[in-house]
This record gives structure tokens, sequence and C-alpha cells, in this order.
């Protein structure tokens, strides 16, 4: 059984995973802020100059949550006996904060680009969003996928980071393709695509706002979670059944606090041999449960 001070290795290989991954979308939006501010200014495109700044933002979220994974995979200490796997959501919650303001002055300025008259973009931005929102939603997918394993929230935040640019790159593109194909009297169809990928992003952060609040408020985890947790610990020798079961997420991990009936004729050491086999089959199943409570209860007769 793992010591407390020693962080479980599946939860460390998630954390060390995931901030990897998260690490490769930081270089991703590097590249392609930088095509994006080139590609507005020189094409005379608003829209896809707010979308480089979003993706400016996106880096310095991405590497909040970065090093909310870092943290994550700390040992527990005297003063985090429970680990540090909230980091995770406090840097999604962070990240949400962000995306919302960067959503409310991006639409400042798109409303104030929509009363001022200027140049009609230029075709050629269109191939360079094409290529964004492909290599936007591949990315997203790739994150997506890896949450479905893992289930964290700062991981959750980045997918819906990298869809919202693939969403408002799209968006750009449609308004872009208006304001070339209409001509003179449409050149502000831009600039109500980035109005429209504001409102986009600001979805999207409280979505974030949302699923990290829940994890930091303690909310309850999926029914499924918990009857896998209920199934390995009824499996385990002596265990008549399981009562009560409260499982929380703490980053990464998992933490749960079950209560199992037992024979009541049994001893006080073989009751506790019990309670150690049911931690121990919790803390090395594939579920990265990092804590377990036990509680003995006599089964009823």
């Amino acid at each position: 059984m793992n010591p407390a001070s020693e962080p479980l290795p599946n939860v460390v290989q998630r954390a060390n995973t995931s901030a990897r991954l998260v690490a490769f979308g930081i270089a991703l939006n590097v590249v392609l802020a930088a095509a994006k501010f080139a590609g507005g200014v020189f094409g005379h495109s608003y829209a896809l100059i707010a979308d480089g700044v979003e993706s400016m933002l996106d880096i310095f979220s991405s590497a909040l949550v970065w090093g909310g994974f870092r943290i994550a995979a700390r040992p527990a200490d005297a003063d985090h006996p429970y680990g540090h796997g909230k980091a995770a959501a406090l840097a999604g919650l962070v990240v949400a904060g962000v995306v919302l303001t960067a959503a409310a002055a991006l639409a400042w300025n798109s409303l104030e680009e929509i009363l001022v008259p200027h140049h009609a973009p230029h075709w050629a931005t269109l191939p360079l969003l094409a290529l964004v929102v492909v290599a936007k939603e591949l990315f997203s997918r790739r994150m997506f996928r890896l949450n479905e394993r893992y289930g964290a929230t700062g991981l959750t935040a980045e997918a819906w980071h990298h869809r919202s640019d693939a969403l408002t790159s799209a968006a750009a593109f449609i308004g872009i393709a208006v304001a070339v194909i209409g001509g003179a009297g449409f050149e502000p169809a831009d600039d109500w695509a980035a109005l429209l990928a504001c409102g986009i992003i600001a979805f999207n952060g409280g979505l974030i706002a949302r699923t990290a609040l829940h994890e930091i408020m303690d909310t309850v985890v999926a029914r499924e979670v918990e009857d896998q947790v209920r199934g390995i610990a009824s499996g385990v020798a002596g265990v008549r059944y399981v009562e009560k079961c409260r499982v929380r997420k703490s980053g990464l991990s998992l933490l749960v606090d079950i209560h199992v009936h037992v024979d009541g004729e049994l001893s006080v050491r073989q009751g506790h041999g019990i309670a150690h086999a049911v931690k121990d089959a919790l803390t090395r199943a594939p579920l990265a449960v990092s804590d377990v409570a036990v509680h003995i209860e006599p089964a009823r007769q």
C-alpha cells in the first residue's frame, strides 16, 4: 500500500500526461496566434485579430492549467493531507474568468468596429482560417478523448478552449467570406462574426466555470463511478455488503468514504484487516483513488 506521503503512480502518470498535452497545445497556440495576427493586420480583418487575441489568452490560460497539473502531481503533506488535486480545478476556474473577461472585451471592440467604416477583409485570410479550424478541432478531439479517460476539469477547460477557437475561426471564416463575396456595404460582416464568436466564448467560459465550481464544492461524481467503487469493495473477501459510499473528485484522483458490513462476530483485528483489504483494492484499481476512509459495521443477522 502506498504511504500517504507518496503520490499514487497512476495519479502522477495522469498528471504528467495531461501536462505534456497542455504544453503541446501552448506551442500550437503560439504558432497560430502569430499567423492570425499577421493575417488580420495585412488582411484587414478584425475578426481574425480578435481570434488572435483569444489564442494569446489561451497561451496564458493553458500555462495556468499546465501549472495546475504539475501541482496536482505533488504528494500529500502535513498542510494538504488529501493531496494537491484541487489545484487543477482552481486553474480551470481562473481560466473561466479569463475567458469571460476576454469575451466581454472582444464584444465591445467588435461593436466599435461595426460602427466605424473600414476596409473589407482580404480573401487570402480564408485559407488561413480553414487551416486553423482543422488544426484546432483535431487537437480538441484529442484532449476530449484523454479527458474521457481521466475526467480532469483542467482537461475539460483546455478541450473547450481549443474547440471554441475552432468555432470562432469558423465564424470569422463565414463573416469574411460574406464580406468578400458581398463587396461594398458588407465590410462589417467579419465584425458581426467576431461578435458572434464572443457569445460562443462566453458560453464556453460559463461551462468551464460551472464544472470547476462543482469539483471545488465536492459535487457528487457520476453514478457509474460510485457503482464501480461499490462493486470493487463488495468483491473483497469478508465484506457482506456496502452501505454508504461517498466519492468526491480531487483533480485527477478520487477520495472515497465507504461503510462496509462484515460478520459481527469477527475480532477487531480481523475487521481491521478487511478494512485494509478494501482500501488496497480501491487504490490499486484503475480509478485513480488516492485515499479511502473505510468504516466497518456489523452485518445484520
